[in-house]
């Protein structure tokens, strides 16, 4: 029987490791669970999302994005214009409130990775630098899991039409 608990209990640790993901600090930035969207073979662009708070008392600002397996990084949001969802780019970053948070996930605010020079896998950890106002640069790793895992951990609703799998 004792065999048996910790069989069981090792494989629901093991299962909890599969979706850690380490939480990167910036000044009092912090940036929990990033995950980026693992795209089907050329895709030409992916979605980033995390949970950012702020534990200061001055807010901060998510000016812009760069990663090496991307030729462009731009903050996005997801908007009705009438009875059309439209992506765009936000001008001037997103800000994240003193003692606050945002949320980035799909359907809504999200990091676009664009002009993708590789497939994105599921499992794969890649590196990117986020830009902020105020805490400045900020390398974090990316998870890249599919868009179910993603929406477990933070929600979301609409995605890219072109990104459906």
């Amino acid at each position: 029987m004792n065999k048996f608990i910790l069989t069981a209990a090792a494989t629901v640790l093991a299962g909890a490791s599969a979706f850690a993901h380490e939480e990167h600090k910036a000044g009092d930035l912090v940036i929990d669970h990033p995950v980026a969207r693992a795209t089907p073979a050329n895709a030409p662009v992916s979605g980033g999302y995390m949970t950012i708070r702020n534990t200061g008392e001055e807010a901060d600002r998510l000016m812009a994005g760069a990663a090496d397996f991307a030729g462009k990084v731009e903050i996005h949001e997801m908007v009705m214009d009438g009875d059309v969802m439209k992506m765009r780019e936000i001008e001037g970053g997103v800000e994240i409130p003193a003692g606050g948070e945002v949320v980035l996930k799909p359907g809504g605010l999200h990091v676009m990775f664009m002009q993708l020079d590789q497939q994105l896998e599921e499992g794969a950890k890649l590196p990117a630098t986020l830009t902020f106002e105020k805490a400045g640069d900020v390398t974090v790793t990316f998870n890249v899991e599919s868009l179910e895992q993603i929406r477990e951990h933070l929600g979301g609703g609409m995605e890219h039409g072109s990104m459906d799998q």
